[in-house]
């Protein structure tokens, strides 16, 4: 039984926020309806490795979809839209701000078709205040909602994260709020507009950082390995520093090339057994009782030496070789691990978190799997669709169109552009 079975999704999101989001949801068993226009989304086209097929761009965020294209700015196209509304539990969108306004569709408008429909809805910087007629994107996002300030090393440029929390970290921030409308919904028969903004999705995810900005006004960080002072402000860039109350870095090993690294947490509990097991390895056997690491307020303040000392231990050794040393002594630890290591792990395909589909046009890929476990419905993963692919097949099934009524709509450009005049 699959858990959102029932729940219909006409979903409008294009690119990667919205798509993060309904993806997911249709993995759980939603019947996600892929609404496009005429010429798709974007990405179908963008970084394209096969010429003429979709891009992995668009397939690996829209599997287990249907598509149906539908020309928005035709009369006959929006009472498609429309009728499609009344047989929806969820609507979704992430265009610019005003977009569906101009279409004719405020969510006044949505919510007088179906007043049971819940709206999701993904902007930059939401739909009020100063910067809600701001564009976004990914990397914008992270410098407004205090990632970038707070990644990268201390004298040096402030980075972005890999880990696409703009937009995928607002999808799923998405999801979670879409899940409890319906829940609402259920109760009182009434749906809801449901509005997540990519830089307050990146706050919440920069939580601690705003918790070591609190904590600024008091005194300084003793767990950085950069000096802080009370009423410095910003919180600085650590590096590769935990950010939790223990002592973590990542570690080169060898052969030393750029993810030869292991990331280790020096918990208080541990460090008696990793400085005894270092000690007698690197001819420092008293490395444990030392008085500049005894104690985590000495190995805080002389963690930089620490660090130094666990380094020359660590090029001794691979990364999986120094992982199995420190596992039995209970020190939380990991190798840092590149695409390729994690498209090969035998984890990681354990876990169907690398899962591999046929397309028809650009045959075999790999998709990232689902990463919420349900034991009573676990995903079927289905290939993204092509455009326009179920087009008829909604329009029979959901609307209950016959043959001649879609042929009419045809004629009429409901899912087509027209061809431009030629002068």
């Amino acid at each position: 039984m699959e858990a959102l079975k029932g729940i219909r999704i006409l979903d409008m999101t294009h690119v990667q926020a919205g798509p993060t989001c309904s993806q997911l949801l249709a993995w759980m068993g939603a019947d996600v309806i892929k609404f496009e226009n005429p010429q798709g989304d974007a990405t179908r086209g963008q970084l394209r490795d096969v010429p003429n097929a979709d891009s992995l761009y668009f397939t690996m965020l829209n599997c287990n979809k249907r598509s149906i294209t539908v020309n928005m700015k035709n009369a006959e196209g929006k009472q498609v839209f429309v009728e499609l509304l009344k047989k929806c539990d969820i609507v979704m969108e992430n265009f610019g701000p005003g977009v569906l306004d101009r279409f004719g569709f405020p969510w006044e408008k949505i919510r007088e078709i179906n007043p049971r429909i819940v709206m999701g809805s993904i902007k930059g910087f939401g739909s009020t205040g100063p910067y809600a007629q701001f564009k976004a994107y990914e990397n914008v996002a992270q410098a407004m909602g205090g990632a970038m300030s707070t990644t990268g090393v201390p004298d040096g440029p402030p980075f972005v994260t890999g880990a696409q929390i703009g937009d995928s970290g607002t999808g799923l921030h998405l999801a979670i709020g879409l899940l409890a409308a319906l829940r609402q919904r259920d109760r009182t028969g009434k749906g809801q507009y449901v509005e997540v903004a990519m830089m307050d999705g990146i706050m919440n995810l920069c939580r601690v950082k705003f918790r070591d900005h609190q904590r600024l006004t008091r005194g300084e960080l003793t767990e950085f390995s950069v000096p802080t002072h009370k009423g410095m402000g910003d919180v600085p860039r650590g590096g590769n520093d935990s950010g939790g109350g223990q002592l973590g870095n990542a570690v080169r090993c060898k052969p030393g090339g750029p993810n030869d690294f292991l990331y280790v947490v020096v918990q208080e509990a541990v460090w008696n057994a990793l400085a005894n097991r270092i000690g007698s390895d690197i001819g420092m056997p008293g490395l444990a009782t030392d008085p500049k690491f005894a104690k985590i307020a000495d190995r805080r303040k002389n963690q930089n030496e620490m660090w130094e000392v666990i380094g020359e231990f660590a090029l001794k050794h691979t990364k999986r070789e120094l992982m199995a040393i420190l596992n039995p002594l209970d020190v939380p630890c990991g190798p840092v691990m590149g695409t390729d290591d994690l498209a090969n792990d035998e984890h990681v395909r354990g876990r169907d978190m690398w899962v591999e589909l046929d397309h028809p046009q650009r045959g075999k890929w790999f998709n990232v799997g689902m990463p919420i476990k349900l034991s009573d419905s676990p995903p079927e993963i289905k290939r993204s669709p092509t455009l326009g692919e179920h087009t008829e097949e909604v329009l029979k099934e959901v609307l209950g169109y016959g043959d001649e009524q879609i042929a009419k709509l045809k004629s009429a450009g409901a899912f087509s552009t027209p061809p431009k005049k030629v002068a």
